[in-house]
C-alpha cells in the first residue's frame, strides 16, 4: 500500500501528538524525544512530527472524503472529542463546490475535512475578506466573483 507522507514542525510534541491522535482517531505509532509518527489507515497517511522552534508553516491541509456523510461523521467525532470546528458548511473554495468543516491544530495549521461536490469557476465565494488568510491569497483572491447566490456561504475556505 502506498500512502502520502506529511512531515510537520510543531512547537510542542505532546500537545501535537494528542491533537493528531484525536483528529485521525489513531494512536501514535512511534515516539522519541522531539519526534512522533502516525501510521494512519484512513485516509492512508504517514504523519511525522518534529518538535522545534517553529510551528507548522503550511497553507492548509485536507482530508477529501467520498460523501457528505463522511464529513458530517468526522465533524461529529471531532466535536464529541472536544475539538472546536467551524461546523459543516456548503461553500465554494479552491475552484470547487464543497461540503466541509475546518479545525486548527495547536500551532494554527488549518485542516479541512471535505467532499468535492462539483467543479466551480471561481476560487472562492467570498472575495476580499479572505485574501489575507493564506488559503487564497494575492491577485487571485482579489478577482474572485460569486458565481451564483447558491454558491455563497457563511464559511470561508480556510475556516
Amino acid at each position: 500500500m502506498s500512502r502520502l507522507q506529511l512531515a510537520l514542525n510543531v512547537t510542542d510534541i505532546e500537545q501535537a501528538t494528542e491533537f493528531y491522535s484525536l483528529l485521525f482517531d489513531t494512536p501514535v505509532a512511534k515516539t522519541k524525544p522531539g519526534y512522533a509518527n502516525f501510521e494512519i489507515a484512513d485516509p492512508p497517511l504517514k504523519l511525522v512530527l518534529f518538535e522545534g522552534a517553529e510551528g507548522a508553516t503550511l497553507n492548509h491541509l485536507g482530508v477529501e472524503t467520498e460523501t457528505a456523510g463522511e464529513v458530517l461523521a468526522a465533524e461529529s467525532r471531532l466535536t464529541d472529542s472536544g475539538m472546536e470546528t467551524t461546523g459543516v458548511d456548503d461553500t465554494v473554495c479552491c475552484f470547487a463546490e464543497k461540503t466541509e468543516t475546518w479545525v486548527e491544530d495547536p500551532d494554527g495549521a488549518k485542516w479541512e475535512w471535505y467532499v468535492k461536490n462539483a467543479d466551480a469557476d471561481v476560487m472562492h465565494s467570498e472575495p476580499v475578506e479572505f485574501a489575507e488568510s493564506g488559503c487564497c491569497s494575492g491577485d487571485a483572491a482579489e478577482q474572485v466573483k460569486v458565481s451564483s447566490p447558491a454558491a455563497a456561504s457563511t464559511s470561508n475556505c480556510c475556516g
